[in-house]
């Protein structure tokens, strides 16, 4: 199937959409011989493209995984303090992968890992504005926190984009969020006047938690890999 040359190259980890773009401009990409422009198109399967003369490699194989990570691991591959962390959650999985984005220490749910570069680069960008679900276990005065944490709010200074907060049931909450800040939502709370007890996140974009228990991990179906555009 034919697809943009840029979208190829930056599949196969050979560059960035944008510095693909540049290459084409420069004249360093072929298709069969012929040198190719931005906006043209090839089959990876059925035509010769190289890059300075080099032909493009043969696609590596990446790993996809979801993990719902239980409280009390962290968010790395390793611990200078000794903590549990979520690479010894996906041992089994046969790639080193690394988390994409994060949960804080306290906080579970969702959380996928890979060694695709570009997509965890795509999933963490705030320009990408992908959505996160958590369900959020509180004490306080909600219905008074509720006009709070669906009006305008800032974090350190910088203006946050507007959550769409629901109530699911009495101190429970669905928090949707774009960005990715530091414990967002508990400070989000906080401000609201409210206390988290639990946090959990329960989707990413169009990738859903559903029944993972904790502490256990699968491989991406070809369904979510084609909603995540791979």
């Amino acid at each position: 199937m034919e697809e943009r040359l840029q979208k190829i190259l930056s599949a196969r980890g050979v560059a960035s959409r944008r510095a693909a773009e540049g290459w084409l401009a420069a004249g360093r990409v072929t298709v069969n011989g012929r040198t190719a422009r931005v906006g043209d198109k090839a089959d990876p399967e059925r035509d010769e493209i190289r890059v300075d003369g080099r032909l493009l490699a043969e696609p590596a194989r990446r790993t996809y995984v979801m993990l719902n990570k239980p409280r009390g691991y962290v968010t790395t591959l390793s611990d200078e303090r000794g903590r549990k962390t979520v690479a010894e959650l996906v041992t089994g999985c046969g790639a080193r992968v690394w988390p994409v984005g994060r949960l804080d220490l306290d906080s579970e749910g969702l959380l996928l890992l890979t060694d695709d570069g570009a997509l965890t680069q795509r999933l963490i960008h705030p320009s990408h504005e992908v959505e996160k679900e958590y369900h959020v276990r509180v004490e306080g005065d909600v219905a008074a926190a509720l006009p709070v944490l669906r009006g305008p709010m800032e974090l350190d200074g910088i203006p946050l984009h507007p959550a769409r907060v629901e109530e699911l049931g009495p101190g429970l909450l669905s928090v949707v969020i774009h960005e990715g800040r530091n414990r967002q939502v508990r400070r989000m709370c906080a401000a609201a006047g409210l206390k988290v007890r639990r946090l959990k996140r329960v989707r990413e974009g169009a990738l859903r938690l559903g029944a993972l228990p904790p502490g256990k991990w699968r491989r991406l179906t070809a369904e979510e890999l084609r909603l995540l555009g791979l």
